[in-house]
């Protein structure tokens, strides 16, 4: 099963479960003489606990942990850019089959034939649009990559930000038991909102920060290895400068 199914699958499970959670929440709070269970915090009571926003931000763990096996997965030097295409590629270009090399481009999309191939189609306006061809092509194709690992971005800021609203609106429900029952209000009764803000602020924290901590070595993979491609196919297009010198 594809990576993208899985997390596909995974969102709209969580999905269902956070609008159960909904629903249940919705009637325990209607239910006359409700009250907090003073009891051990179990899972289950956890997950209660942290009502309809805790589970919004379970949903946002899913996708994090979707994205994180995508990238482990599909962000590898070999994925990007398959070695045996770079070899025939380059096998093309040495025995100056240029058209040729420009088809197997336009047919195996990569990093080096998107770079390689903007530069086989400047080959009449010499070396130099070749190479700018060639850098644009491979700005092209970082954005592209950096794009797809963005949503890591947007996942550890949306995450904290969600539990910050949980733990406003438990606050909110806090006070206003406060208010409804005035000096007779107990700890008891102030217990279900307090629960609700400190286990969506953690919640939250326990999204964003694994979210922040491989962002910025995904981030780092990806620099890496696109430096290491932008080589190879400056290397590929290198020939061209020491052809047209000899012509």
């Amino acid at each position: 099963m594809k990576v993208s199914k899985v997390w596909a699958n995974g969102l709209v499970a969580a999905t269902f479960l956070a609008a159960v959670s909904v629903s249940t929440y919705a009637q325990d709070a209607a239910a006359p003489g409700a009250e907090v269970d003073n009891g051990d915090l179990t899972f289950q009571k956890y997950l209660d606990y942290g009502g309809w926003v805790g589970w919004l931000i379970i949903v946002c763990s899913v996708a994090m942990v979707a994205l994180i096996i995508e990238h482990c997965v599909n962000i590898q030097r070999d994925k990007l850019v398959p070695p045996e295409v770079i070899d025939e590629l380059e096998a093309l270009l040495t025995e100056q089959e240029y058209q040729e090399a420009l088809e197997l481009c336009e047919s195996e999309k990569n990093f080096v034939t998107a770079m390689v191939g903007a530069a086989l189609t400047h080959m009449e306006h010499g070396f130099d649009e070749m190479r700018d061809a060639a850098t644009g092509a491979a700005t092209s194709e970082i954005g592209k990559l950096n794009q797809k690992i963005s949503y890591m971005t947007l996942l550890a800021n949306i995450a904290p930000m969600l539990g910050l609203f949980g733990t406003v609106f438990g606050m909110v429900g806090a006070f206003t038991e406060i208010v409804k029952l005035g000096p007779a209000v107990t700890p008891k009764d102030l217990a279900g909102g307090v629960q609700q803000a400190l286990i969506t602020t953690v919640d939250g924290l326990l999204v964003a920060i694994p979210c922040i901590c491989f962002g910025f070595y995904i981030k780092n993979k990806v620099n890496t290895i696109c430096d290491e491609l932008q080589s190879v196919g400056f290397d590929m297009i290198e020939r061209f400068r020491v052809a047209g010198k000899s012509a």
